[in-house]
């Protein structure tokens, strides 16, 4: 069982990957500390590539990578980084750190010496963390608040299921009646992430120009969360979950085998009994 849950974790921090491409027209976002599968062609054995750092607003080059059938070699921009590989001509790095957004081009270089480029703009986003809902009662309303780490965060705001409307509700803090009552959902998102917390909201108690959070009782009766980062089905995760069931299968298959000996082996203990308690019975008859 432990090695089943184990397999389980691994399949979900493998799921926790991007894939980008130097073909595509919009930006590329990858999740911080996660991974990132970066595309640069087809294939990669047709050319010399170079992979270039853009620097002072796309006017001037920094590191280059270069990349010759399908590997790195004179690799200056991914330097002492033993999570950045080049396979097949896609760059794959297992830890994204800040450091990896920016402008980037891609230099195509032909066996006849003709050359064409690609750019593409690598934005790194922090996912969202934990979801953290707070509510304080004044006098006349009811404020609801929401916070999480993550980068680029955008809310959205749902009351017993309907939608909240209007610029406010885009925002961290939503302003209610203090009579309103029910379930209210903070939502967030960010191109990397999304995520989600319901709490049951009940009217302030009382009329008071005192401030009260939601650490009274009476404000918060129940709290739910989910978050998911957004993520792309891979091979890895694939062959993760084939993994997770030839082991699954495997134990039920051992445990099974265990079983059948097991009561093999006590019907043959039961048989011995029988033959020396009748062996013992019929001495006792002789004498």
């Amino acid at each position: 069982m432990m090695l089943i849950f184990g397999l389980m974790l691994l399949q979900t921090a493998a799921c926790l990957e991007l894939n980008c491409s130097f073909d595509q027209s919009d930006h590329c976002y990858t999740a911080l500390g996660h991974k990132l599968n970066l595309s640069l062609v087809q294939d990669a054995s047709k050319y010399d590539l170079t992979i270039i750092k853009r620097i002072n607003n796309n006017t001037a080059d920094g590191p280059v990578c270069r990349v010759k059938y399908g590997s790195k070699r004179n690799c200056d921009l991914y330097n002492n980084r033993t999570e950045v590989t080049v396979i097949n001509g896609s760059v794959i790095i297992n830890r994204v750190n800040t450091t990896d957004s920016g402008n980037y081009r891609l230099r195509l270089t032909l066996s006849d010496g003709s050359e064409t480029s690609r750019d593409l703009q690598v934005i790194v986003e922090a996912p969202i963390g934990s979801v953290e809902v707070s509510i304080i009662c004044s006098s006349n309303q009811t404020s609801v608040f929401c916070s999480s780490d993550g980068d680029q965060l955008l809310y959205s705001w749902t009351l017993n299921g309907k939608t909240l409307e209007g610029p406010m509700f885009r925002n961290s803090r939503v302003d209610l009646d203090e009579e309103t009552d029910g379930d209210i959902s903070c939502s967030m998102k960010n191109h990397v992430s999304h995520a989600q917390k319901t709490i049951r909201l009940k009217p302030c108690p009382g009329h008071t120009t005192a401030a009260v959070t939601s650490s009274v009782p009476s404000a918060v009766t129940s709290s739910t969360q989910t978050s998911e980062c957004v993520c792309s089905v891979s091979v890895v995760c694939v062959v993760v979950r084939s993994l997770e069931l030839m082991v699954l299968f495997g134990l039920l298959g051992a445990f099974h085998i265990y079983m059948r000996h097991t009561s093999g082996k006590k019907q043959e203990d039961q048989k011995v009994r029988m033959r020396r308690f009748r062996e013992g019975h019929e001495h006792t008859a002789e004498d």
